[in-house]
């Protein structure tokens, strides 16, 4: 291993070391937008976050003497590889400079890990769930970052090629231009609302939105079952979320749609862009990185469409459009003129084609990469 050092990330100090180093890595790049530093933290620490109930995870930071310079996790989901039936570990949270000795000794690392616990391939980058962590950016380094997606440096993607790692699948991102809906479209809105009996609900408050969060990701669980990479919500994750995402979340943009029987079939949740606010906390919401984002959030330039999911039973039958419609007018209202979608898997060829029925650029691409080592 030369003279790069390998440390195990065990104390409270490594971990904040850990969570830090990023901000070392993109300090003077101007599309990247930091996370917060506690929740990052709050993430990695077995006795706050509730994944570690169901995976088993490691993290471990490169120095060269006394210069940390680089990061990497493996992670195992339990839940995910006996739904899959086959043994696949997970690097996740790699980040370093660009010295291909670095990489390699941080990746051999995490494979050995992986090896020596049974594992006989390794995906990645991915998170601890599908909230977390998901994808290598690959394309679309000239734009700034999503909140609800991934930004990494443009050397990245040869480093891992080089170490063995393909492809296993993308994601594309949409930037689309909002415009008043058609008349067309409200007209078959309703039609949609007869033929299967459901209602679109708003929110005014956080208190009224409050009481759909635990159902929302219920139907989570449910709606992305068959999507890669995808494991179930126990209860104390579906908390941990509700809790991580409660201050951000808008009510006005927020929709459920119930059924006849007053259940919940489809949700879309939307946040007005803060990426600009996050660069301004670098890191901390205190004591004025809160009052950035809170004023982000009154006065939208653009929004990012976070979350859709639909009962399988309805998936198909225009109940995504639907939902769209009734965002876009509040969008319009609230006076933003973009959105940006997370990112949408390339195969999902539907939702590729609806929004290319909007005014729209593909402006990002993000990577899924695989590596056997059994």
């Amino acid at each position: 291993m030369g003279d790069i050092r390998i440390v195990e990330v065990t104390s409270q100090e490594q971990i904040k070391t850990f969570a830090r180093f990023p901000f070392q890595i993109y300090k003077n790049n101007p599309n990247w937008v930091p996370y917060i530093i506690a929740d990052e933290m709050k993430a990695l620490k077995r006795d706050t976050n509730p994944a570690y109930e169901f995976c088993d995870a490691s993290f471990w930071l490169a120095y060269r003497g006394n210069d940390c310079v680089g990061r990497i996790g493996a992670i195992i989901n339990r839940l995910y590889n006996e739904k899959m039936g086959e043994p696949i570990g997970r690097f996740s949270r790699a980040e370093f400079i660009d010295d291909k000795e670095v990489s390699r000794v941080l990746f051999s690392t995490a494979e050995a890990w992986l090896k020596e616990r049974g594992m006989t391939k390794v995906l990645g980058p991915l998170g601890f769930n599908n909230l977390d962590n998901q994808g290598m950016l690959i394309e679309g380094f000239d734009h700034l970052a999503a909140v609800g997606s991934v930004y990494h440096m443009h050397y990245y993607k040869n480093h891992l090629e080089q170490l063995g790692y393909e492809k296993e699948i993308d994601w594309v991102e949409f930037k689309l231009t909002i415009t008043d809906v058609p008349e067309k479209a409200l007209r078959l809105n309703e039609v949609i609302k007869k033929r299967f009996g459901v209602k679109v609900i708003s929110f005014t408050s956080k208190k009224e939105m409050n009481k759909y969060t635990p159902k929302i990701f219920s139907l989570l669980n449910e709606a992305f079952d068959e999507l890669p990479f995808v494991s179930p919500f126990p209860p104390a994750l579906i908390e941990f979320y509700a809790k991580k995402y409660a201050n951000f979340l808008v009510p006005r943009f927020v929709k459920v749609i119930l059924n006849d029987k007053d259940e919940m079939v489809a949700f879309i949740i939307c946040l007005p862009t803060i990426s600009r606010a996050l660069q301004k906390t670098k890191g901390k919401l205190f004591p004025f990185g809160f009052r950035h984002i809170m004023k982000a959030l009154k006065n939208p330039q653009g929004y990012e469409l976070l979350l859709t999911g639909i009962n399988p039973k309805l998936q198909g039958q225009g109940i995504s459009a639907l939902l769209i419609s009734e965002l876009q007018k509040e969008m319009l209202r609230a006076e933003g003129r973009w959105v940006e979608t997370t990112g949408i898997f390339e195969t999902n060829h539907k939702a590729i084609e609806h929004w290319k029925n909007y005014e729209n650029i593909q402006h990002k691409r993000k990577r899924c990469f695989r590596k056997e080592i059994g």
